[in-house]
Formats: structure tokens, sequence, C-alpha cells
């Protein structure tokens, strides 16, 4: 197998933001983190880890936010929503709730070799995606079928991802935040 490292090509980021937020009781990426929303944060470490254009899934029309096509599918759906209207890209894709994830473990995933999907060992998210034809008709497979277990862990199974390590003081970078107290333990 001939692998090559990709370096300084274009990357686009994805904010999966468009989820139901229950556990947290209001809209997560609306919420305060650092003088800016937990949306905005995202968005700014997308862009310091190199991506030239940040998409939003979610209804978010101040944000460019897409809505998902079809309701409550996760982030699946919301990605599925993002891949079909933007380019063909190489896209980094991380959730709204993670906002002590740095720019320097986002900038692994985008210079890894080249991959349909690139993650860390073990955690779904965040994710380099190589968001094409083929990606489109996975997602419209998993999303349209009605018996296809629709997650992104059969999205990474379908597309055949490459995992890299992550040490374990970068493990902390993934907590995400469901709940108030989270929010406040990560914030700490």
């Amino acid at each position: 197998m001939n692998v090559h490292t990709i370096t300084n090509i274009p990357t686009d980021g994805i904010v999966l933001a468009g989820g139901l937020s229950s556990r947290m009781g209001r809209d997560k990426a609306l919420l305060p983190w650092h003088g800016r929303t937990l949306l905005e944060h995202m968005r700014g470490l997308l862009r310091q880890a190199g991506a030239e254009r940040v998409w939003v899934s979610g209804n978010y029309p101040a944000f460019g936010g897409i809505p998902d096509r079809v309701a409550r599918c996760g982030p699946l759906g919301g990605l599925y929503s993002v891949a079909m209207c933007m380019p063909d890209a190489a896209a980094l894709v991380l959730p709204v709730d993670t906002p002590n994830v740095t720019p320097a473990l986002l900038q692994r995933l985008r210079d890894a070799p080249s991959a349909a999907c690139v993650l860390f060992a073990e955690e779904p998210l965040p994710m380099r995606l190589q968001i094409d034809d083929h990606c489109r008709h996975v997602l419209r497979e998993l999303i349209e079928n009605p018996a296809a277990h629709r997650s992104l862990h059969a999205l990474r199974e379908r597309l055949g991802a490459i995992e890299l390590p992550l040490a374990d003081s970068e493990y902390d970078q993934l907590l995400n935040c469901n709940t108030s107290t989270e929010l406040e333990f990560i914030a700490s």
C-alpha cells in the first residue's frame, strides 16, 4: 500500500452542532466559553488548525449553519447534511462540545496519511474525512436505510478508517460536555 502524508493542502472544517442538547438542558453551541460561544470557539480552533472554510451543521443562520436533512439521526445526520452541500475536500470534523481540543491535535489529523477517514484510536471524533462522491454515497446509504446502524462508528467501518495513536495526556482534550457539571469541570 502506497501511503503519503498530506501537508498544506486545502482542508475544510465541520462543526457538528445540530444536536438536541437534551442532557445540557439548553443549546450547547450557544453556551458561553471564555467570552464567546462554544460554536464560535470551535470554529476558531478549526481555523487555527488550518481549515480554510468552516461548515456548521445545525440550524444556525448567523453562522451559515446547515439544518439536518433528516431529523434525529445524530452526528451522522449532521455530517450527511453538510457533506451534501460542500464541495469535495478533506474536512476536519469535530463536535461543538469538546472545547479543550487543541489546534496541534487537529493538525495531526490534517497531516496524517491520505485516507477516506482518519481518527484517533477508540475515539469517534474528531476525525478527518475525505468528502467526495464515495463518502457521500456511504453517508446516504447509512441515512436512507432504516435498518442501517446510523452512527459514526458505522461510517468509519464502511470507509476503512486509519487510527492514529493518542497519548494518555491527550485524552483530556477530547472530553466533551453534555451537562453543566461536565462543562464546569472542563472549564476548570
